[in-house]
């Protein structure tokens, strides 16, 4: 008796059967578009590192955001570069502060998109770590986790009353989210959401942003709180300590390379999971592509479906736009 072949290229024949079958779709609301906010006014300044990405004064960025929400991404994440730094990070929490000026602004000119803040001292600190540097007993500079916390609290606090609809920690300091957590309630801001870098690795695939932001660290480096690549079942604690905490939604930090972290957080714990598609991870594509060695927008669209396919519910990344475009073309 002969048996059929099963044909698996049946359902590759043509590009409408294509689609129909396909598995992993994106959207237009999986997109979160990063931005980075400076002083000035109609400044559009290029990150050489990151082709077609900028540093953008309030106005500018105002501009955009209207624009990103006119294409249907229903998210930005602001980043803030302020016009002086000190040790402490003064400058994360105040009124008149980057990111508050650009809340304010963006908040005015946009009802829908949902705007995100990044909590972190990085940007605002004129050593470049995620929070207070102290000296330990062994006499080596590090942050000092504890003090941290209310600095990033106060932050965080400062940030939702500017209109931030979601704060999102990526310090990795042990115990912040619940000190986030307790100061927005104390501040009756209980329905602002925590979306937690709850696995952030210390990745040498951010070296772009560091320009971007203007926050590389001037000792050391950053391996002290943030995780170590190698280690894959330290990240699950992670996440479920910070969920413990009262994050509403988890991040995985690096992606592509992270796949299969983003994979088992999504599986166990099953809330809203974002992934960032960093820095780094952007500028080798556009590097390949601009090389003529890789067609851009396919391997964009590849690279950001499998973070998808991994689990993710929200993808941060600088393809945003194009994607928005891609997807409307009919990817």
């Amino acid at each position: 008796m002969a048996f059929p072949i099963h044909r698996m290229r049946r359902l590759r024949t043509t590009p409408t059967i294509r689609r129909m079958v396909r598995q992993t779709q994106l959207s237009k609301n999986d997109l979160i578009l990063p931005l980075f906010v400076r002083p000035g006014n109609r400044v559009r300044h290029p990150i050489p590192s990151m082709p077609g990405q900028h540093q953008m004064s309030v106005d500018v960025a105002a501009d955009e955001c209207a624009e990103i929400e006119a294409m249907g991404i229903p998210a930005v994440i602001l980043f803030g570069i302020p016009e002086t730094k000190d040790a402490v990070g003064h400058s994360s929490w105040g009124d008149q502060g980057i990111v508050q000026q650009a809340l304010r602004a963006i908040k005015q000119r946009c009802k829908q998109l949902l705007v995100i803040t990044d909590v972190c001292l990085c940007e605002y600190t004129d050593h470049g770590h995620c929070g207070m540097v102290a000296e330990r007993r062994d006499g080596v500079k590090d942050v000092d986790n504890d003090s941290t916390l209310i600095l990033l609290a106060r932050q965080a606090v400062s940030h939702a009353q500017s209109g931030a609809d979601v704060v999102a920690p990526s310090d990795m300091m042990d115990g912040r989210v619940a000190a986030i957590r307790a100061e927005l309630d104390k501040a009756e801001l209980r329905d602002v959401p925590i979306m937690a870098y709850a696995a952030k690795y210390a990745s040498g695939f951010y070296g772009p942003f560091r320009d971007a932001a203007e926050s590389p660290p001037q000792f050391g480096d950053r391996r002290t709180y943030q995780m170590d690549p190698a280690n894959a079942d330290e990240a699950l604690r992670e996440v479920e300590l910070d969920i413990a905490e009262g994050a509403d939604m988890v991040m995985v930090k690096p992606a592509i390379n992270y796949l299969d972290v983003l994979w088992r957080v999504k599986q166990r714990f099953g809330l809203p999971t974002a992934a960032y598609h960093v820095s780094g991870e952007f500028a080798m594509l556009e590097a390949a592509a601009a090389n003529g060695w890789i067609d851009r927008k396919t391997c964009a669209i590849e690279a950001t479906t499998a973070i998808k396919r991994a689990g993710a519910d929200m993808i941060l990344t600088y393809y945003a736009k194009d994607l928005a475009k891609w997807i409307d073309e009919g990817i």
